[in-house]
């Protein structure tokens, strides 16, 4: 938690393999100005883990079926993210087998996470030298989503609703001493820099620790949120929206296009950038700009991306959750 605070971080979610111990010993409170909300990795093998929040008690998951996972995580009244659910494995190191889940977002899921950054950057090494380079500068060598990530949510969203985020899967990889790591290959600060959901709630923070954390976990039920390497630039005040005749719909909101009543997208940057947006998988704009007024001529599911040029080429800097105007 001291690492989140040096990060900047507002709140972290803590889903540790099969358990919620961290609540049962109290440490589901505010940590200083960073809130801790303590979930649980259900960890179905192989692969198939389901990061669930908003539980009493961890889920029992001997014989059930991935999709009687997600069952039972709403069943006992809380939502569920897919991890990793895009990884294959490693071609170049064995010892790194798929951790993906073989229906992406089944019925019920809340969402998945579009970047999962140990295994998307990981699996892509070739060699050795690639992680050495990885660990010097992370920045250097972070592109952005899998593409093929980025055209399944496409895909997906056309369906149904459904919540993208970045996960870091940020296991304190060192030299363990007597419970602590004093020699980090990659330190929990910096693993926080690299990438973040930035969650929109409805309330000031800091009053009603149980609130916030109920907060956050409305929001990233309704989708209310956007992936940003915050590495490259700060994204916090990015915003998105659409209008008509005084209706506004936000991230993750969904309501009717009609005939004559086309909608005004909105977006708002906190520094100019390659804008993107996509609509049913297509992308119907593109430009440099750090604000964007777009009247949208039909319905369809829309989203926008945000992309700097930094260390010698274009890399991902935002990823918004839709907004569904059918």
């Amino acid at each position: 938690m001291a690492a989140a605070a040096e990060a900047g971080l507002d709140a972290v979610l803590l889903t540790d393999h099969d358990t919620l111990a961290a609540r049962a010993v109290g440490e589901e409170r505010r940590h200083g100005a960073v809130l801790l909300c303590v979930g649980e990795e259900v960890t179905m093998r192989p692969g198939h883990h389901y990061l669930a929040f908003g539980l009493e008690r961890p889920i029992d998951h001997r014989g059930l079926t991935p999709r009687e996972v997600v069952a039972a995580v709403n069943d006992a009244g809380g939502f569920g993210l897919l991890a990793h659910p895009f990884s294959v494995g490693s071609p170049s190191f064995r010892f790194l087998p798929s951790a993906g889940w073989d229906e992406i977002a089944p019925a019920g899921a809340t969402g998945f996470e579009l970047w999962s950054l140990f295994c998307d950057t990981v699996e892509r090494f070739t060699s050795v030298r690639d992680g050495l380079r990885f660990l010097a500068a992370p920045d250097r060598v972070l592109d952005g989503a899998r593409p093929e990530a980025l055209a399944r949510w496409d895909a997906l969203t056309a369906e149904r609703r459904i919540t993208a985020v970045g996960g870091l899967d940020a296991h304190q990889v060192g030299l363990r001493v007597a419970g602590r790591v004093p020699l980090r290959v990659l330190a929990y600060r910096r693993s926080f820099a690299l990438l973040r959901t930035h969650v929109l709630v409805d309330r000031r923070p800091g009053e009603d620790d149980a609130a916030d954390r109920d907060a956050i976990y409305a929001a990233l039920r309704e989708g209310r949120c956007y992936l940003a390497r915050d590495s490259l630039a700060p994204a916090r005040g990015f915003a998105c929206w659409a209008e008509r005749d005084g209706e506004r719909v936000e991230l993750g909101g969904q309501t009717t296009f009609r005939s004559g009543g086309d909608f005004t997208l909105h977006v708002r940057l906190p520094r100019r950038a390659h804008v993107r947006v996509v609509r049913d998988g297509e992308a119907i704009l593109e430009r440099e700009t750090d604000e964007l007024e777009l009247r949208l001529d039909r319905g369809g599911v829309h989203r926008v991306e945000a992309h700097l040029d930094a260390h010698g080429r274009r890399r991902a800097w935002i990823y918004a959750n839709p907004l569904y105007l059918r």
